[in-house]
């Protein structure tokens, strides 16, 4: 036995010579093929993007209702869990692809027991006599372990690390697309239920006026088309409220398919106009470095791809090198399992095996052209996600710049249209003009309240877009 420690050391002496180059391309980040800066010029007083911090969604999200039912999607949610199960599945395989690196040990033990039959022996002549014969083996080895000299398993594993991390960056951006979508769903049923409310008002109004509007004809001070056109309005109300009622409901259902349950009535939000998202996205430099697109998770995942290509290179090129693996036994035998372990029974094997590529038809060149066919693929791929994330970023930024004037142009143009619905009104009452006037005036002002609410909307929606396509920060 005192033979084992010199193999074993000859074993471990083999591991730590192996792996000692990389054929590997190194890894170059793509210049960023856009502008210098987010805004519509590229200055050179641009805010880095790294002094731009990651902002949680627990910091952008306000009030008591929308962050309990972000938290309750991301518990869920069916496509979070995918994603989740996702990073599983790729640690795993980066697990069973890492455990190359090392070589693999067993130990085995093994035992036979046979009879020859009488009339023959070993050499096939008969001698009258049977023959039972036992063998008992105990060993300690590892097989087929490659010495990694030019860093083909290094590349393998590198390029399953590189898809783990991609799969971990594709879940964040699940996740930050989950948060949007459900603020976004969430302030779109309550500015549904904010036009269902002004809807449901205008039906009762436009009602009353029709009871007097009866009334007055009855005692013959007004004539039927007047009464007629005022029916035209309460119609046309009841209509709007039938179908803003429709809109609402599946404003619910969406709401619940993404929240992956059903919504308690206490987290879906009230009458009243909500203000979810942080003022903090208000306050965004006009002159932001381009910089920062790089922490978003999509453009993350593009490059940690692109980083796995370059790997896969140098898994490509290792091919046209010899490899050499060895496999190695040390452990005992004995004809009785009594003296398996008695002096002498030793016994050990050193088996190692060199390969050299001499002729494949140009298969690995061809696996070499593919490798560096998909970097190419890559790089292009990477560019593109940053192409897109600029034009959504400026898109975001190009609504925010005009959203302030058009809430402050519309907010004057709801209060004049009231005025004129209230001149309009009193005009027709005293006798001085008809009753078209007046339901010119009311859908005018109906419209409005409606475009208000939308472009409020609008303002909310914008603030969440900016915090997505901004990568979370």
């Amino acid at each position: 036995m005192m033979r084992v420690l010199p193999t074993m050391n000859l074993l471990a002496a083999a591991a730590l010579l192996a792996g000692c180059a990389s054929l590997s391309p190194d890894f170059e980040r793509p210049a960023l093929p856009v502008h210098s800066t987010l805004g519509n010029a590229a200055t050179d007083s641009a805010v880095d993007g790294s002094d731009v911090p990651l902002l949680g969604w627990r910091d952008f999200a306000q009030g008591p209702q929308l962050p309990a039912l972000i938290a309750l999607a991301l518990d869920n949610n069916r496509d979070l869990r995918v994603a989740v199960l996702s990073i599983e599945r790729a640690r795993a395989l980066y697990g069973v692809e890492r455990a190359n690196l090392f070589p693999s040990i067993a130990a085995t033990g093994q035992g036979s027991r046979s009879r020859t039959p009488q009339g023959v022996n070993a050499t096939g002549s008969g001698n009258g006599n049977g023959q039972v014969t036992s063998q008992f083996s105990a060993q300690l080895g590892l097989s087929s372990y490659e010495l990694d000299f030019f860093g083909r398993v290094r590349s393998l594993n590198d390029v399953a690390l590189q898809e783990y991390l991609r799969v971990t960056e594709n879940q964040r951006s699940v996740q930050l697309t989950l948060v949007a979508e459900v603020s976004n769903a969430w302030l779109t049923l309550a500015a549904d239920q904010q036009r269902l409310q002004l809807a449901q008002e205008t039906l009762a109004s436009r009602q009353t006026s029709y009871a007097l509007t009866e009334r007055i004809f009855a005692l013959g001070a007004t004539s039927g088309l007047v009464l007629a056109q005022n029916q035209t309005t309460v119609d046309s109300a009841r209509l709007e409220v039938a179908s803003i009622t429709s809109l609402v409901a599946r404003d619910r259902n969406a709401l619940d398919a993404l929240v992956g349950s059903s919504v308690p009535a206490a987290l879906l939000p009230a009458n009243a106009a909500p203000q979810p998202a942080a003022s903090i996205l208000l306050a965004v430099p006009a002159d932001l470095s381009s910089r920062v697109l790089l922490q978003r998770p999509d453009v993350v995942a593009a490059e940690y791809s692109l980083r796995g290509a370059y790997a896969s290179i140098g898994a490509a090129r290792a091919a046209f090198f010899p490899s050499i693996s060895l496999t190695a036994s040390v452990g005992t035998g004995s004809n009785a399992l009594s003296g398996l372990f008695e002096s002498g029974s030793g016994s050990w094997s050193f088996i190692p095996q060199i390969r050299l590529p001499i002729f494949d038809a140009g298969r690995n060149r061809s696996n070499l052209e593919v490798a560096e066919a998909n970097q190419g693929i890559a790089v292009a791929q990477y560019e593109k996600v940053v192409q897109t994330a600029f034009r959504e970023v400026a898109d975001a930024f190009a609504d925010r710049a005009t959203l302030t004037q058009r809430l402050a142009a519309q907010t004057s143009l709801l209060e004049a249209t009231q005025r004129t619905f209230n001149l309009s009104d009193a005009r027709f009452k005293a006798g001085v003009d008809d009753y078209l006037t007046v339901l010119d005036a009311q859908r005018s002002l109906y419209a409005a309240q409606q475009t208000l609410i939308g472009l409020q909307l609008a303002e909310q929606t914008n603030r969440i877009t900016l915090y997505k396509v901004l990568g979370g920060g």
